[in-house]
């Protein structure tokens, strides 16, 4: 629970994508410890329902399992969560997946299935979401973008393109979702320490190479983002859209 009024996100019902695992799960737990109710999504039935029975000590969670890329689903499914839970005040925008590989020999297959994943599902999410926020002239949508938003590395232009997309996505939500009262804004993490991200933590060059080149001198932890997605998703940012905020350790301010 929060003290201050500006932070308090009590009671609001907030649908976080792609939360059966990770960051996503992260976040979903953050936010129910804030007195959120929670909306926890995902692909895999079996997952999510597990992490449905780990965080219900925690507040009220419901678990909603479909695809974010298909938008049938997506609208039926909407309509669902606010028939059956509430109004949705919170979007959090976090599915997203990744594959590297030389551009030269990145398959058809895995940049459509990235452009999809961590594009697409946000814009199909956010429409639907939207389409029942405007008339209540009300809402906060949060896209989880990345670092990658701003830079890339050998490797991973598809995904830096997809979160390149994702950043202006939320610029232009913001300017056509503003008028109706409703901040859109990203949430940028650095280099964070995942199950999705083990093999990267245990590979030391690369492990030296993120501590090096981040002034905090550490890989990131879920917790490290909960802050910034409360501060997005309480009355302290009405006055804040169209913003990435990035939780990176400083890594992008410097060379």
């Amino acid at each position: 629970m929060t003290s201050s009024p500006l932070f308090d996100i009590e009671g609001r019902i907030a649908l976080i994508t792609g939360s059966s695992r990770g960051i996503g799960r992260a976040l979903a737990q953050g936010l129910l410890e804030a007195g959120c109710t929670v909306v926890l999504n995902g692909r895999d039935e079996a997952v999510l329902a597990r992490t449905h029975a780990e965080l219900a000590p925690a507040g009220k969670v419901f678990a909603r399992a479909f695809d974010v890329t298909d938008s049938a689903a997506v609208a039926a499914n909407v309509a669902a969560i606010e028939d059956e839970v509430g109004p949705i005040d919170i979007l959090v925008n976090n599915t997203g997946t990744q594959h590297r590989a030389p551009l030269v020999d990145f398959p058809d297959e895995d940049w459509h299935r990235l452009i999809g994943t961590n594009l697409t599902s946000a814009f199909l999410m956010g429409r639907e979401v939207a389409r029942r926020m405007v008339p209540r002239r009300r809402g906060k949508i949060i896209n989880i973008c990345s670092v990658q938003s701003e830079t890339v590395r050998p490797g991973i232009a598809p995904y830096a393109a997809t979160k390149g997309g994702l950043k202006l996505l939320t610029k232009g939500m913001c300017a056509d979702l503003g008028p109706s009262g409703i901040q859109v804004n990203g949430l940028g993490p650095g280099y964070f320490a995942t199950e999705l991200t083990e093999a990267l933590v245990a590979d030391e060059e690369f492990s030296a190479w993120v501590r090096g080149r981040t002034p905090a001198g550490r890989w990131g932890q879920v917790s490290d983002l909960i802050g910034a997605l409360i501060f997005l998703a309480s009355p302290a940012s009405d006055f804040v859209s169209g913003q990435v905020l990035y939780v990176d350790g400083g890594m992008l301010s410097v060379l």
